[in-house]
């Protein structure tokens, strides 16, 4: 009777000490030393890949944002601010009251389907908001020229990144609503441009957040 006793008391205590020891090597060790190495060869992709502006920090180059104007009585969608550079559509799976910067609180797609009368009346009515937003006296945007970001949200409904081509349709309209010529402004977009990873993987992208602190920088030195 004893020794049964004493050998459970033993294998107790053997346990308890596995499970110390593993909860200070996994649970303590291991992430200080995965946080301490992050931290000092990826510092910024470590800490969110946050973007500062002004000294502060702004967002990050991984989440989008929207740039709309503040909702008027009746609407329960604010229109877009025009003299800011648009993102993608923001259609995801719902939304956030308390993260006033973006309107998302979970990543995901619509779920629509292809075929969806849904989806594809978004898509309408989505071409024909950045024909009319982005259409200014001598430049009009024509529908082959609207890429398939501007008028779909992407899967993650998170997207902080626009084609290219959908930024360059958005130029003169820019131009137009802050008092700078087409060229800066598409010097700003060129500037602003990343190429494809590696020289092949992906395509070239353009961070919208990056690309309108740089805006408002240029804006200032009118």
């Amino acid at each position: 009777m004893n020794n049964s006793v004493t050998n459970t008391a033993r294998l107790l205590w053997a346990g308890l000490r596995a499970l110390l020891v593993l909860t200070l090597v996994t649970g303590v060790i291991y992430p200080l030393v995965v946080t301490g190495i992050a931290q000092g060869i990826f510092p910024g992709k470590a800490n969110g890949s946050e973007i500062k502006a002004d000294g502060k920090v702004v967002g990050s180059s991984l989440i989008g944002q929207s740039y709309n104007l503040p909702l008027k009585k009746g609407q329960t969608t604010p229109d877009p601010d025009l003299k800011w550079f648009q993102g993608r559509p923001q259609n995801g799976l719902g939304t956030n009251s308390v993260n006033t910067q973006y309107s998302l609180i979970l990543s995901g797609a619509t779920n629509l389907a292809a075929d969806s009368k849904v989806l594809v009346q978004q898509v309408k009515d989505a071409k024909a908001a950045v024909i009319k937003d982005n259409s200014v006296p001598g430049y009009t945007v024509k529908a082959s020229e609207v890429p398939a970001d501007a008028v779909t949200s992407s899967g993650s409904g998170l997207d902080p990144d626009i084609s290219p081509a959908y930024a360059d349709i958005q130029v003169h309209r820019i131009a137009e609503k802050n008092g700078l010529s087409v060229s800066q402004v598409q010097k700003l977009v060129n500037d602003h441009t990343d190429g494809r990873t590696l020289g092949f993987i992906g395509e070239p992208t353009v961070n919208v957040l990056e690309l309108n602190i740089a805006l408002k920088d240029l804006v200032a030195k009118k």
